[in-house]
């Protein structure tokens, strides 16, 4: 059966705070390990008034260190924006501290606008693609130094992270392919390629020591409710703040309006039907129905589901009629 993982971006919420937002990101990740949750993740964002996460790694930490089982990974870390060198010596530190815990997904955008991508002080030539030779940088530092090897990370050199590409398009898909590593889809904000991703993923992939066979997961929103007309409401925060974003207006996650939808042009309903069409809003069984269906169209190793919802507790509520859900779905299977 499919396993189901959390992708959080710790949400900062209007009139939230982000101590608050980081106080949730741990309660959550304590929900999802009790109820079965196989990873939680979190991603790198930067200048974003919404977002908690943008040191990623410290969240991480502090994540790892207040759940016991559940592993606990970067959706990902923007390789563009660090040396690999950096990298390498942080979740070296933390599989160091959290062994057989850890994951590392790398992406390579950088996971903001080109302003703040400068204000990181990374090489920014768009003529130079060095996404594939510092992937295979970063692992090479895991691997135990060879004889007179003179750069090593320390902590990171021996410890075995598992490192994951994420991709948008057919670039991860490929690199992942070629260096037979494990791929993960961003089909929750930017579905287009999905199909096409899949396929040539599995299609070209190359056994390595990382992993013998293809392994997918897919970026999935569900927001769930004892109803579907909750459920919806709920999800209007996540409407309206990718409409902000998209329109240049980036902020924090805003209240949940009623009929939302229905107030938008043309133009952004049919954006959001794009965006957002890896969605499934509603009931218990609405979400059992809608992940089933879409289990069965993908056939996705592991599904990273992320609730963009405005109030904590209702968050929280909505991952665990989730894994009901998909319980019944594995009692049926």
């Amino acid at each position: 059966m499919t396993s189901l993982s959390v992708l959080d971006l710790s949400p900062v919420t209007e009139g939230g705070t982000v101590a608050q937002s980081l106080a949730n990101t741990l309660d959550l990740a304590r929900h999802a390990e009790r109820l079965g949750y196989r990873r939680y993740w979190l991603a790198e964002h930067h200048n974003m008034p919404g977002i908690a996460s943008a040191a990623t790694s410290v969240v991480i930490a502090h994540v790892a260190a207040g759940t016991s089982t559940i592993r606990v990974g970067a959706g990902g870390i923007m390789l563009p924006n660090h040396a690999p060198l950096i990298i390498a010596e942080q979740f070296g530190t933390l599989s160091a501290l959290h062994p057989g815990r850890i994951d590392l997904g790398l992406g390579r955008a950088p996971g903001t606008d080109m302003l703040t991508a400068q204000a990181l002080r990374r090489n920014l030539d768009a003529s130079v693609d060095n996404f594939p030779r510092d992937v295979v940088e970063l692992m090479a530092y895991f691997q135990p130094s060879a004889e007179g090897q003179r750069v090593r990370a320390i902590p990171g050199e021996g410890e075995k992270v598992p490192v994951w590409i994420l991709g948008s398009s057919l670039y991860g898909a490929q690199l992942a392919a070629m260096l037979g590593l494990p791929y993960a889809f961003a089909s929750h904000f930017a579905p287009a390629e999905m199909e096409r991703a899949l396929e040539l993923y599995r299609s070209r992939f190359e056994p390595s020591a990382h992993l013998d066979k293809p392994h997918v997961m897919l970026g999935l929103n569900v927001v769930a409710a004892p109803t579907d007309e909750e459920a919806r409401f709920l999800f209007s925060s996540l409407q309206q703040a990718f409409v902000n974003l998209r329109s240049g207006r980036p902020g924090k996650l805003p209240r949940p309006v009623e009929n939302y939808a229905e107030q938008l042009g043309a133009q952004e309903r049919a954006m959001l039907g794009h965006a957002l069409s890896c969605a499934i809003v509603g009931s218990p069984e609405t979400v059992r129905l809608g992940l089933d269906a879409f289990i069965r169209r993908t056939g996705a190793d592991e599904l990273m589901v992320t609730a963009q919802v405005f109030d904590h507790a209702a968050r929280v509520r909505s991952f665990g009629i989730l894994a009901e859900q998909h319980r019944e779905l594995a009692k049926a299977a």
